[in-house]
């Protein structure tokens, strides 16, 4: 049995994945991606257009100075402009001045781009792709072109197709990649065009290059792969234009897990979720919590009797074992939970409390009950943490917000400015009850909320001088019942840090104030519960002070 070649990785986040809408990477962020994309095991890293943005020429001199340990670094661009002569060629000389070992060329593979989009004839366009190549060649660069267009050429004119494939080979490049440039091409075309350039380029290593406009980006490249190609270019997290790109984290997976084509070391592959959320992190969006393999809900189990299965064995209702790609798996728990989830759930969230036959029941009750009144605890664990910890014989909660008031003043302004006619303020004033203690304290914010944290902050932090460390990252606010217009019922969910640890907690009610104390409470209540001094103290506390009436 013949053994399957070997595939490398080829991404272009740098490159293509930078041309998606919302996403400027930094020159920083640049070489720190280029770097962790380097740890995972991806063999071809591409950095950018240098003929393009001073920014991408300073990332190739950035480089030069960090280079990457593994991986291949290459500058991208284009053949020469038509007409032109290549060694002065403007492109020619941006790839060159970027001293990679590796360039990228693209170049049309479609008659009919030829005529429309360079405005040039099919030969001079084949005249552009072999001078190209052969110069940077002569200058001792690993070449790669790129075939823009390909499938899309190859079923208007298959021969031109094929011909600018046979050009770009015969004048050195190292991998002819075929692209879907406008991302519509069906897996069935990709394999019918790979197996054709099999057939009529028997030598050439092939590459593969794919737009996720028709949602098949992955399935293309791992098309292409059984067909027999053996560089698959894509993007962590699949970014890129309009659509994105073939998301390289899915198909790293799919490749080693799958199909048994091993493209990195198992402690490579254990690294992808952390890469993926780094890149995420970088290009300032959220992670798809359904992204296959890296998606926090990727192995989320929800329903009753799924999770009494994966209790007695995970594959019941899991395909792999998340840990293989840095994953967790995840019990989260809801109206359509069964006993089993609660079980496991405390557990997880390491909760050592062993629960009564009667007590799970009395908190999965409680847990249904309150999300008919909106609050919602899959994405706000240490919400749901606190409400079983509540229903135990004997918890102290740290504080008690006995009162509050919001004064919200808009006041005119008079500085010529048309735009601004106002002037919002806000001030909060809170009672907050702690042991036998009572705090009385006011702030202003730029807002009711920000008042409102402001001032229960200012009162906690005299018992409890540990909260100044909590910082709030994200507070989101759903709107549950639109129909119902401004008395609509809302659910606040709020993520925060101690610099350390993130926690999530969850407030609902038909006024955003109310939901949004609710949330803040919990998020200060689970800190304090789960910071070591307060823990401690509260023991002692528990057994000595009896509770405020």
């Amino acid at each position: 049995m013949s053994q399957s070649p070997p595939v490398v990785l080829y991404d272009t986040l740098l490159r293509d994945g930078s041309q998606m809408e919302g996403v400027a990477f930094s020159l920083d962020d640049k070489v720190a991606i280029a770097h962790r994309l380097d740890a995972i095991g991806v063999h071809y890293v591409e950095g950018g257009f240098p003929g393009s943005n001073e920014k991408d020429k300073a990332f190739f001199e950035a480089m030069r100075a960090r280079p990457l340990k593994h991986a291949r670094l290459v500058a991208f661009g284009g053949t020469r402009k038509p007409g032109a002569n290549t060694a002065a060629d403007f492109n020619m000389q941006a790839v060159l001045g970027a001293e990679t070992p590796v360039v990228t060329l693209v170049g049309k593979a479609s008659a009919y781009q030829v005529r429309v989009a360079l405005e040039t004839s099919n030969e001079e366009n084949l005249a552009m792709i072999r001078e190209s190549v052969a110069h940077l060649r002569e200058h001792g660069r690993e070449v790669h072109f790129d075939a823009e267009h390909f499938f899309d050429g190859f079923r208007e004119d298959p021969d031109y197709a094929l011909q600018a494939l046979r050009t770009a080979h015969c004048a050195g490049a190292e991998y002819l990649v075929l692209c879907d440039t406008n991302g519509g091409a069906m897996t069935s075309d990709v394999q019918r065009a790979v197996a054709a350039v099999r057939e009529a380029l028997p030598e050439a290593r092939l590459g593969i290059h794919c737009h996720d406009d028709c949602g098949l980006a992955v399935a293309n490249s791992l098309a292409a792969v059984e067909a027999g190609v053996s560089q698959v270019q894509g993007c962590v997290n699949g970014y890129g234009e309009r659509c994105g790109n073939a998301n390289l984290t899915s198909v790293i997976a799919n490749l080693q897990l799958k199909m048994g084509r091993r493209v990195v070391s198992d402690a490579q592959l254990a690294e992808l979720t952390n890469a993926s959320l780094f890149v995420a992190e970088l290009a300032n969006l959220p992670l798809d919590g359904q992204a296959p393999y890296v998606g926090a809900s990727a192995f989320a189990h929800k329903a009753g009797y799924h999770v009494a299965a994966i209790v007695k064995d995970p594959d019941t209702y899991q395909h792999i074992d998340p840990d293989s790609v840095g994953n967790d798996r995840r019990i989260l728990v809801s109206e359509l939970s069964g006993r089993r989830n609660i079980s496991v759930k405390l557990a997880e969230r390491g909760l050592d409390f062993p629960l009564s036959a009667e007590e799970n029941q009395a908190l999965l009750e409680r847990v249904k009950e309150m999300e008919s009144r909106g609050f919602q605890y899959e994405g706000a664990e240490a919400s749901f943490e606190l409400l079983a910890l509540r229903l135990r014989p004997g918890y102290r909660p740290p504080f008690e917000l006995e009162d509050f008031l919001i004064v919200n003043r808009r006041r005119h302004k008079d500085d010529g400015d048309p735009t601004t006619h106002s002037d919002m303020q806000a001030e909060a004033m809170t009672k907050i009850a702690a042991g036998e203690q009572v705090f009385q304290t006011a702030a202003d914010g730029n807002g009711p909320v920000s008042a409102l944290d402001a001032s229960i902050r200012r009162g906690l932090r005299q018992p409890y001088p540990e909260i100044e460390t909590v910082r709030l990252r994200d507070y989101k606010v759903r709107i549950l019942d639109a129909a119902s217009g401004t008395g609509a019922g809302v659910r606040v969910l709020i993520e925060s840090s101690d610099g350390e640890h993130v926690w999530n907690t969850v407030g609902s009610s038909t006024d955003v104030i109310e939901a949004s104390w609710i949330a803040l409470s919990d998020a200060y209540e689970y800190f304090l519960h789960r910071h070591p001094q307060w823990a401690a103290a509260d023991a002692v506390a528990a057994a000595e002070v009896p509770a405020r009436p």
